[in-house]
């Protein structure tokens, strides 16, 4: 039975979906609760946590299985074994960055062009430290509780920050200078836990799960017949997964086709498949692909 311990906060909403897209709906008393439940035999209990102390509270062994970012376990130098990247976030599926950025009109281009002493405001103190070190610049690095971006220039004279598109910084009238990390959302196991085969294989189970939904998320499957005249035709207009199903119909009445095709393509293939000699068109929602 695995302890598992999920994200608090930005990450917290995009996370209890994915779990109930997986047929691993987590069932609490309230929304401000800490404890929850999963009904399912390979998952005993269900912490939700600030995603901040995960790496080490599964590190520690507390918890077996938990879901927080790379940054988290770089930051707090965490020993923890990644059971794979689970790509999602709050907004989208892009990972995020951390990023050193400056005031826009900065003539430094890199970390290494900044001078001795310069001020860095950071929620990620330990990962700032360690990658100005390497690039042997000596700062003055000053823990952010937030609002980072709005230090600069008054406060501090840069900033390592979180972003998934860089708008907030641009916005504030910073620039981008360096990136310190590219960090998804990981599925980590507490090393000593993944070792036993019991409960690596039950993880491996849930990681299964939850990667066969996010495969599934902007598919769809489109079923259609078509007769045999028609069927080069037809196969040439679907863009597939891999090859489209072709199925003969009975007694020679032509063939069933089905296949997966993206969401965002399908007002502009459905059309085409009709004008192609397609017929009884279906498309149909996905909750799961498993390769």
């Amino acid at each position: 039975m695995l302890k598992l311990v999920l994200p608090k906060g930005s990450l917290e909403k995009a996370t209890l979906e994915l779990f109930a897209d997986a047929d691993l709906a987590v069932h609490r008393s309230s929304s401000v609760t800490y404890s929850a439940t999963i009904d399912d035999p390979r998952i005993g209990s269900v912490r939700i946590l600030r995603p901040q102390e995960i790496p080490t509270y599964v590190a520690e062994g507390l918890f077996d299985l938990g879901i927080c970012g790379r940054d988290w376990v770089e930051e707090t130098s965490s020993t923890v074994e990644s059971m794979g990247e689970l790509q999602y976030s709050k907004a989208t599926s892009s990972p995020v960055r951390i990023v050193v950025a400056v005031p826009g009109d900065s003539p430094f281009e890199s970390v290494a062009d900044l001078p001795s002493g310069v001020r860095v405001s950071s929620e990620y103190p330990e990962l700032t430290a360690r990658f100005f070190a390497e690039r042997g610049v000596d700062a003055d690095i000053r823990l952010s509780y937030g609002a980072t971006e709005a230090k600069v220039p008054d406060i501090v004279d840069c900033v390592v920050d979180i972003t998934e598109t860089g708008r907030a910084l641009r916005a504030a009238g910073l620039k981008i200078i360096d990136t310190i990390l590219v960090s998804y959302t990981e599925l980590v196991a507490n090393p000593e836990a993944a070792a036993d085969p019991v409960k690596r294989h039950a993880m491996e189970q849930v990681m299964t799960l939850l990667q066969g939904v996010l495969e599934a998320r902007g598919k769809v499957l489109v079923k259609l017949n078509v007769a045999a005249a028609d069927l080069d035709a037809v196969i040439d207009r679907l863009p597939a997964m891999k090859t489209p199903t072709v199925s003969e119909l009975y007694r020679g009445g032509g063939y069933a086709i089905e296949t997966v095709v993206p969401k965002r393509e399908i007002n502009i293939l459905i059309p085409e498949l009709r004008d192609a000699g397609a017929s009884d068109i279906l498309e149909l929602p996905l909750s799961k692909i498993v390769h």
